[in-house]
């Protein structure tokens, strides 16, 4: 495995085919975190977004990455110290108006937000794999959701956060099975859950059961225990895991949300992207206290080594003891 560079905007996993045979070796990028510079500013300011977003993938399509991963809501922005005026029983009009603030930067499928997406990753000929806050303006949810995006075909699919976590709950609906959703590609078969969904025991074994070869983990949660289950989960589905979170500090939110954010720690979400082998082997990471890119080359031919000892669906599974079914999971999706 080759290190090609460590950039300065986020974290970046490149795997470049150098023989014929595009399943052994691909490129991808990982992107982490936004500069401490107030034009950077990202909570709610969706047009500085986007052009972060251009940046980085224009710039490390250039050094050959074909797949880049963001974090968590990384449009408009992970909502960490907000209340949105909730407690229990009462909501304020502050707090509505807040909701309404978010809502209004969050990205809507059926918009140019997509559109521009789709562009970007047909004339940087990459795959872009990007969390986002989901709007959708006939029902007026929110969701925490993972878009797919391929150069040829534009948006694959949606995974849609099946359970948000805590007081997540309070602007994130839930997604359902049809959000279970996998790829293959000419890069290998990507899949993956956010953050505390990867806690869920039967949602990995939902994208184990499709074969999922690149399994990504887009997050916003910074502890050192979240590299350990990145670990685990490269492990148990013998497959190669991007787990993925921004670097954040507060003086990223707008002026108007500092007040209400004074209690978290300047560096309150320190980042912790890592990309893990199938062995469970740390290849790059985890990226912690700056930002940054990681870059490395995967080898696809070490998922089917590492299935000599294990394989969770295969021989290592005991279907005559267990059984597993996960109602109107769509089927693994073609993207060659």
């Amino acid at each position: 495995m080759n290190i090609k560079s460590i950039l300065n905007e986020g974290i970046s996993i490149l795997k470049k085919s150098k023989i014929p045979n595009p399943q052994l070796e691909s490129e991808i990028l990982l992107s982490n975190s936004i500069k401490k510079d107030k034009k950077y500013i990202i909570l709610n300011h969706k047009e500085a977004t986007f052009k972060k977003i251009e940046t980085i993938c224009i710039n490390n399509a250039s050094k050959g990455c074909q797949l880049i991963v963001f974090p968590e809501s990384f449009i408009p922005g992970y909502p960490r110290g907000l209340s949105f005026g909730t407690t229990i029983g009462e909501r304020t009009e502050t707090g509505r108006q807040q909701f309404a603030d978010y809502y209004n930067h969050s990205f809507d499928l059926k918009s140019n937000d997509l559109v521009r997406l789709e562009i970007l990753c047909r004339e940087q000929n990459i795959f872009l794999v990007i969390g986002v806050t989901e709007k959708q303006e006939v029902s007026g949810s929110l969701f925490c959701s993972m878009l797919f995006i391929s150069p040829s075909n534009g948006l694959l699919g949606v995974h849609r956060k099946l359970k948000p976590t805590g007081s997540e709950r309070i602007i994130w609906s839930e997604g359902d099975a049809k959000d279970l959703v996998t790829f293959n590609t000419k890069i290998g078969k990507l899949g993956g859950l956010i953050c505390w969904e990867n806690y869920m025991p039967l949602a990995r074994m939902s994208m184990y059961l499709k074969g999922v070869e690149i399994y990504i983990a887009p997050t916003a949660d910074s502890r050192k225990q979240w590299t350990a289950t990145m670990q685990q989960i490269a492990m148990e589905g013998r497959c190669f895991v991007l787990g993925c979170n921004q670097y954040m500090t507060t003086a990223l939110y707008p002026d108007k949300y500092r007040k209400e954010v004074s209690h978290l720690d300047e560096n309150f979400c320190p980042g912790g992207s890592v990309i893990v082998s199938p062995q469970g082997t740390i290849l790059e990471g985890p990226l912690f206290n700056k930002s940054g890119v990681l870059v490395t080359e995967l080898d696809m031919e070490d998922i089917k080594k590492n299935k000599l000892d294990f394989d969770v669906i295969g021989h290592y599974s005991r279907d005559d003891i267990f059984k597993f079914e996960v109602i109107n999971q769509p089927e693994i999706k073609n993207n060659n």
